[in-house]
């Protein structure tokens, strides 16, 4: 019995274990089988979506740091993994934790901000004025920009978390009503809820899209 709303977020009180966050390596059971099923639909489906995601990538990193299309492919790998399992019953949802998603996107930012600053310094500065801004305004646009830029990991970690967190609520919430409800609200309940599992699963791929091509941007704004 959840003793709260917010218990199933809780990697503490689920059968009192601490290992809940060993979920978040799950999603390495499923690659090995790739190996040995070759050739398979699914291996052939995730190689053309790892195609399809170093096209896009490669337009918006270009081909100056070979490779590098790569770091976000795995990202989007693993929160997608884990955003999928999340969905499953009595599997502990890691991506729905500032922990984890902060985890992802600070070192990210940290390191294309160093990177940035040190080799092309001129280039950062530019970007804090955006071009076309009036004399009198620059000073105040230097602030926002800098905030803005600052507050990129947080809005990074906090968007991915809250749809997690969102959707699993919504879910629970339907579900704790099922014992009050009668047979027809039942049966209707059950269709809600399987329209709100394919509506999850749809924020599961489109959320770990988002954090990832993100990401992306922000890295080609310091070359």
């Amino acid at each position: 019995m959840m003793t709260n709303l917010f218990s199933s977020f809780d990697p503490s009180t689920n059968f009192n274990l601490s290992l809940n966050w060993l979920s978040a390596w799950l999603g390495l059971l499923f690659i090995p089988s790739m190996y040995w099923l070759i050739p398979s639909r699914m291996n052939y489906f995730w190689i053309k979506i790892n195609l399809i995601l170093h096209q896009e990538f490669k337009v918006l990193l270009g081909d100056k740091i070979k490779g590098s299309t790569l770091i976000f492919i795995s990202l989007f790998s693993m929160i997608l993994f884990n955003n999928f399992l999340g969905l499953f019953p009595y599997i502990f949802t890691s991506t729905s934790h500032l922990v984890l998603t902060l985890v992802l996107a600070l070192p990210l930012w940290l390191s294309f901000m160093i990177y940035g600053w040190f080799n092309n310094t001129t280039h950062m500065l530019a970007h804090l004025v955006p071009q076309g801004t009036p004399s009198i305004l620059m000073p105040f646009m230097v602030c926002i920009e800098t905030i803005s830029n600052i507050i990129r990991p947080g809005t990074l970690a906090i968007r991915l978390s809250a749809n997690m967190i969102a959707g699993h609520l919504l879910m629970t919430l339907l579900g704790n009503t099922g014992s009050m409800l009668s047979l027809m609200m039942i049966n209707i309940l059950i269709i809600t809820q399987l329209l709100l599992l394919i509506l999850e699963s749809a924020v599961a791929i489109i959320q770990s899209y988002v954090f990832t091509i993100l990401s992306t941007l922000y890295s080609s704004e310091v070359n």
